[in-house]
């Protein structure tokens, strides 16, 4: 372990973290609806698989299999989950892509005719960037779009990445909502106590259930081997960024130095050419001034030519 403080809260990011505040129902539905940000109300939802065991390299990884009713009373489908890093949007896409085609009909395809519901995958990214982002947006809600006109072109195909690494609001740069549950994702492990920005319900029952002092003994000792699993994942993965980064290194001054290879060289070439175009003006009885004016070479280095 890093150090033996027993914390006041536990850091929802770990997969036991995640499982307790997020296997609430009440916790979940709030959660929700924050980050769907008005688009659509959950008034209830139902774990498919309380817990569902991931391939093979991610035994003990958590993920939230969901079907959730709004408030039109339609049904949709979410998948939540805390991410590794590796192949981060093939492997969402893969997700969602089983989740859509599971609720397929064995048969009889056309009398269904592809009524498939809408699936969206929800992600909490710590301690890594989405690939190809900007190291700013700390939310990205995508779906399937014109990519000339940004129009939406299906909507029922979701993706939503927390991606708390890019927050780094403080308490009093808080603005909504949503920034109260980055904020809490973020730093709710290294609190002493409830921030004042979270007295609503919504943020004490959260609280509550992060309590490490409520835990059992039982539920400390799993706890503590996924925060020790979370920070021997993150040592290795600042291992390989320092790798790569050594690398990247590496390569811009190995680039750097055959650039400055390159440009003596062509120097040395054009320096050369124009000794010989000297040697043979003045061969041809210029005088020395012209010479030097024709090939750019020093009145000193036009004497020395025989």
């Amino acid at each position: 372990m890093k150090n033996h403080v027993q914390p006041i809260f536990i850091d929802p990011t770990t997969d036991e973290g995640f499982k307790r505040l997020f296997g609430d129902k009440i916790n979940l539905i709030n959660f929700l609806n924050i980050i769907f940000r008005g688009r659509k109300t959950i008034v209830d939802l139902t774990y498919r698989d309380t817990e569902r065991i991931g391939a093979t390299e991610e035994i003990g990884k958590v993920i939230f299999d969901l079907v959730v009713q709004i408030s039109t009373g339609e049904e949709i489908i979410i998948e939540m989950q805390t991410s590794r890093q590796t192949n981060l949007k093939q492997r969402m896409l893969y997700y969602a892509s089983k989740v859509i085609s599971d609720t397929a009909p064995k048969g009889n395809r056309k009398a269904w005719g592809y009524a498939i519901p809408e699936v969206y995958t929800i992600v909490l990214m710590d301690g890594f960037h989405m690939p190809g982002g900007d190291y700013k947006t700390y939310f990205h809600d995508t779906c399937l779009c014109n990519r000339d006109s940004g129009q939406i072109f299906y909507e029922g195909l979701g993706f939503i990445y927390l991606e708390i690494i890019n927050f780094v609001k403080s308490e009093a740069e808080v603005e909504d909502e949503l920034d109260k549950v980055f904020y809490m994702l973020k730093n709710m492990s290294t609190l002493k106590t409830l921030p004042r920005i979270m007295k609503s319900a919504v943020f004490q029952r959260f609280f509550q259930l992060a309590s490490y002092a409520k835990l059992t003994k039982e539920e400390r000792t799993m706890y503590d081997i996924s925060l020790k699993r979370k920070w021997d994942a993150e040592a290795v993965r600042m291992y390989q960024q320092e790798q790569v980064e050594g690398l990247e290194k590496q390569l811009e001054e190995a680039k750097q130095a055959s650039k400055k290879a390159v440009a003596i060289a062509k120097a040395e070439g054009q320096h050369q050419k124009a000794i010989e175009t000297a040697v043979k003006l003045k061969s041809m009885g210029l005088s020395v001034d012209q010479i030097a004016e024709a090939t750019g070479l020093t009145i000193d280095e036009i004497e020395k030519l025989k």
